[in-house]
């Protein structure tokens, strides 16, 4: 049969379809008893009919998967098949289970070759993932164990098949469809001779997954980020450049942003308010009003029901100063991210020193994390971060040069593609020639995604004009983040060679 032949259509079995289904199932069950009786294949549609799906070609019942309803903590442990049958042939489906059990796939010998069991295994996982259910769980037959019984344990069979040594014609599918063989079943259907009574216990997991929430702890899948393209301007006082800050928070939470972002050392033209003849004594001066942007910053989290990354600013302790992030969420809770890797300029004229720990957030819209400027240019710690299930990467920075701007922003998408996860960048532009440091200014802010098909073609979701003060929107969808992690063209979160190396902190943090 040509493939142009074929007049192929996905649906729900129906009461009439039982003798074409019998006839299938005694065709390719004949060596295990064939076909369910009819009455049980009735009570079956009628219990979870969007569970039983089948292929037609032309009005010809060619394809069949049957499923049912079961607890997860059960049916993922070891047990029988006949631990799904009820009284007189009936197959139990419990319809507040959590997860779907995989009765039985077949397709018609005349059929095969076409992949038309993918098609029904696919549609039994957008089905699961509809339900919100955890898993799809199922008892695969190792049919061709037969073949090397004598000279095998089923478990040496199974590992040689994992690593296809041998075919087996079910769990080699199931293997192919993202299954994971969770164990080994010993007398799952004794009258399976095939399969010497054994059978994989496998499972497919719902990446989509979500625990049954009330609506307010609810965290939603679709995350709005804003970012302020700052202008870089003289002030009078600290209040002004407050009145500022506080304008560009109202704004973006006008517009329903999760996340307002700031760059790198914004609030820099304070220095303008001291002597400019010595850097270090200048920026402790700045250093001196962070406590009091910290608080500021916070209350406006909390007033305009909005999470604040709070760009970057100098904090001392002691003797020592540090470049310091902070995450005001607008729950009231405070949280912050030091610069790890010190530029040179930061060393050599502001002596600042350098954090010792990085890590993940969690918000009420994901979970995030923040590496200042420099800090982006180092993959290990976006690896690290990745590790603690980093969605949303915060880059606030600082660059007076576009050579100095790409190497941030190249660093920064490379970091989206390889962690697969979001990754805002945002500047500040213009220039403040009175004080030192502030001469110039280059940037270009913008939100990274991974690449592949579910993102924009260039991985850009949105970005600013060069060097112009604006804000910048962008929705973000984590479910795609997800789907991507276990579904993408490449997963490489997944594919990293650990037995081949591995990035590792020297501390606990």
């Amino acid at each position: 049969m040509s493939p142009d032949e074929l007049h192929l259509q996905m649906r729900n079995l129906r009461d009439e379809d039982y003798p074409q289904l019998k006839g299938l199932m005694d065709v390719v069950y004949d060596d295990i008893g064939g076909a369910w009786e009819e009455h049980t294949i009735r009570k079956l549609m009628k219990e979870f009919p969007e569970g039983q799906i089948c292929l037609e070609d032309g009005g010809k019942i060619v394809g069949v998967a049957l499923t049912v309803k079961v607890t997860y903590d059960r049916f993922s442990n070891p047990h029988r098949y006949d631990d799904l049958l009820g009284k007189k042939e009936t197959i139990l489906n419990e319809k507040d289970g959590d997860a779907l059990y995989g009765l039985d796939v077949l397709i018609h010998p005349d059929y095969r070759g076409y992949r038309l069991g993918r098609r029904l295994y696919d549609a039994r996982k957008e089905l699961c993932m509809q339900h919100n259910l955890k898993a799809i769980l199922a008892g695969g037959r190792i049919v061709n164990y037969h073949k090397y019984a004598n000279e095998l344990t089923a478990s040496q069979y199974l590992e040689k098949v994992h690593r296809r040594e041998i075919y087996d014609p079910i769990l080699t599918f199931q293997l192919a469809n993202d299954f994971s063989v969770k164990r080994l079943l010993g007398k799952y259907l004794p009258e399976d001779k095939k399969s010497k009574g054994y059978a994989t216990l496998l499972e497919w997991n719902n990446f989509l997954y979500e625990p049954s929430e009330t609506f307010i702890t609810a965290r939603s899948r679709n995350v709005r980020v804003g970012a302020v393209q700052w202008q870089m301007r003289s002030v009078e006082s600290v209040e002004q450049m407050l009145q500022q800050v506080e304008y560009f928070v109202d704004a973006l939470s006008s517009y329903k942003s999760d996340f307002a972002l700031f760059p790198e050392f914004f609030n820099a033209p304070l220095m303008g308010l001291t002597d400019q003849s010595q850097q270090m004594e200048a920026i402790r001066f700045l250093a001196g009003y962070t406590d009091l942007f910290k608080r500021e910053m916070s209350q406006m989290a909390v007033s305009y029901n909005i999470n604040i990354i709070t760009g970057s600013m100098p904090l001392q302790e002691g003797d020592s100063l540090y470049n310091v992030s902070y995450l005001c969420r607008r729950d009231g809770s405070v949280d912050e991210q030091r610069k790890l890797h010190i530029t040179p300029h930061e060393k050599s004229d502001w002596v600042i020193e350098g954090g010792d720990k990085v890590q993940v957030f969690q918000t009420d819209a994901g979970r995030v994390g923040i590496l200042i400027c420099y800090d982006v240019e180092f993959p290990e710690l976006g690896r690290l971060m990745a590790d603690e299930g980093l969605e949303i990467l915060f880059v606030p920075f600082w660059t007076d040069t576009r050579n100095a701007y790409l190497r941030v922003r190249h660093c920064a998408q490379a970091r989206a593609v390889e962690n697969e996860c979001y990754v805002v960048i945002c500047g500040s532009v213009g220039n403040l020639p009175q004080v030192e440091s502030l001469d110039v200014q280059y940037a270009q802010s913008s939100v990274f995604s991974p690449s592949d098909f579910a993102f924009p073609h260039d991985a850009v979701m949105s970005e600013t004009t060069p060097n112009t003060e604006m804000l910048m929107f962008s929705d973000l969808n984590l479910d795609e983040l997800r789907y991507l992690h276990h579904e993408g063209s490449v997963t490489n979160l997944k594919d990293r060679r650990t037995d081949l190396y591995d990035v590792s902190r020297k501390f606990n943090f």
